[in-house]
């Protein structure tokens, strides 16, 4: 029996786990601390032996649990949906979760503690830094540039060449074909920063 912790039981957390189980896990433990029909992570901490993954979808909460998992020695692991399709010329960062019929594409560089949402298409020479989410169906043009933190809304496009800056948001089937500066708000078609956000 290949067991395996997924810390988070919400819907993104039980995605996680088919994943998982796609991957060859038989047995899910799901740890969440804000529902004791699960384990904590304080009743787990002393058995870092098992690997774990993360199922949770916001940005700060996964690195916050991330940098906690670290400090007790657990073996974060990346999950990759076997219907992916990944160029061996990227780099995939540890903790990172690649969904669905997500495609990677050449030079890719894929940071730690990412969500890689289901049919995400991340092309070549794009740089994903850590702890982002890229939503379901979003693409992303070549030489695109995303900062840590940030979160692209579902069905959002970019252009090639495109940088958007750490901590931001872009709204669901946005048009991105202009840089968005760091700790930005921004949706639309074109997407146009509404406001910035407190760090």
């Amino acid at each position: 029996m290949q067991s395996i912790y997924i810390y988070g039981a919400s819907g993104h957390g039980l995605v996680v786990a088919d994943i998982a189980t796609s991957c060859g896990y038989d047995n899910i433990i799901f740890v969440d601390d804000g529902d004791n029909k699960y384990l904590s992570f304080d009743e787990i901490k002393d058995n870092s032996s098992i690997p774990l993954a993360f199922g949770i979808g916001l940005n700060r909460v996964r690195k916050m649990l991330f940098d906690r998992v670290s400090k007790y020695g657990f073996n974060i692991i990346t999950l990759i949906h076997p219907t992916a399709t990944i160029s061996p010329n990227s780099t995939i960062g540890i903790g990172t979760v690649v969904m669905p019929k997500v495609v990677v594409n050449t030079h890719a560089i894929v940071g730690k503690g990412v969500i890689l949402n289901t049919a995400s298409i991340i092309e070549h020479e794009n740089i994903i830094e850590d702890f982002s989410h890229i939503s379901p169906t979003v693409g992303l043009a070549g030489n695109v540039t995303v900062g840590k933190n940030t979160h692209i809304g579902i069905g959002s496009s970019v252009i090639q060449g495109i940088t958007i800056g750490k901590n931001c948001i872009i709204g669901a089937g946005s048009v991105v074909v202009k840089d968005i500066p760091s700790s930005s708000l921004a949706h639309g078609n074109p997407c146009k920063v509404i406001r910035k956000i407190d760090e």
